[in-house]
C-alpha cells in the first residue's frame, strides 16, 4: 500500500488529510513536528510526503533541504506563506508541487495522485505519462506540435516551453528555471519574457482546445502544466 507521511502541526487539518487519505486508500503516518519527520524519512522514505513549512523545532524548508540529502521521494508542500522567496526556495531544494491553505481535501489528493503518478517507478524520464497530454504530439526533430491532430504553428521559443511543460505535468516551475530549461540560448530572453510566451502558447492551444486550461498560473512562483480531468 502507499504510504504517505503528513508533517502538520494543526491537529485538526492533519486529521480530515489522513481521513482523505485513507479513504482514497493510502496508509499514513503523522508527524506535527519537523524534526521528528525528518528522522523517519530518513530511516524510511514513504512514497510521498506533505509537508507543512511552518513547523515546530525543524520548520519544513530545512526539513525539505535536509530531507533532500538522502532521499528523491516526491514532496509537496503545504503552506499558508505566500511569499515568492519561500516558494522558490523550495523549488530549488527540490520540492515537487504546492498547495496553499486554505485547500480542498479533494483537491489535495487529486494532486497527491497526480505526482505519485508521474514519479511512478517505470515512467520513462522526460516524458509525460500517458494520457496526461492526450491529443498532443510533440516533433522534437523539427520542432512542431499538433493537439488533437490540429498544428499548433508555435515559435521555436513556444515549443520549447510546451515540451518542459508537458513532459512534467503538475510540476511547478518559476521563471527561471524555466529559461534554464527551455531555452539554451538566453541572449534575448529574459524571465519576464516569459509570461507573453505562455500567453501566446495559452491562446494556440485554447483554440483547438478551450474547453480546458492546459497551463496553471501559480501566484508568487511561475508555472505548471494542467492535465485534463480523467473521464
Amino acid at each position: 500500500m502507499t504510504r504517505i507521511v503528513i508533517v502538520e502541526d494543526e491537529i485538526d487539518i492533519a486529521s480530515v488529510v489522513q481521513d482523505y487519505l485513507r479513504h482514497s486508500g493510502y496508509e499514513t503516518a503523522h508527524f506535527a513536528d519537523g524534526q521528528s519527520a525528518l528522522e523517519s524519512i530518513v530511516a524510511s522514505p514513504p512514497d510521498l510526503t506533505l509537508l507543512d513549512i511552518m513547523l515546530p523545532r525543524l520548520d519544513g524548508i530545512e526539513v525539505l533541504r535536509r530531507a533532500r540529502e538522502h532521499t528523491a521521494h516526491p514532496i509537496i508542500m503545504l503552506t499558508a506563506r505566500i511569499e515568492e522567496v519561500d516558494r522558490l526556495l523550495g523549488l530549488e531544494l527540490g520540492a515537487d508541487d504546492y498547495v496553499c491553505k486554505p485547500f480542498s481535501p479533494r483537491e489535495l489528493v487529486a494532486r497527491v495522485r497526480a505526482v505519485l503518478r508521474r514519479t511512478a517507478p517505470g515512467s520513462v524520464p522526460g516524458q509525460a505519462p500517458q494520457g496526461d497530454a492526450p491529443g498532443l504530439v510533440l516533433d522534437d526533430v523539427h520542432w512542431r506540435a499538433s493537439l488533437e491532430g490540429t498544428p499548433l504553428n508555435l515559435t521555436r521559443r513556444e515549443f520549447g516551453l510546451l515540451q518542459v511543460l508537458s513532459r512534467h505535468p503538475g510540476r511547478i516551475f518559476s521563471r527561471a528555471r524555466l529559461l534554464e530549461l527551455a531555452y539554451d540560448d538566453t541572449v534575448d530572453v529574459t524571465e519576464r519574457a516569459i509570461d507573453s510566451h505562455v500567453k501566446n502558447l495559452r491562446r494556440k492551444l485554447g483554440a483547438v482546445s478551450p474547453e480546458h486550461d492546459w497551463i496553471r498560473s501559480v501566484y508568487g512562483v511561475g508555472f505548471a502544466w494542467e492535465a485534463p480531468p480523467q473521464p
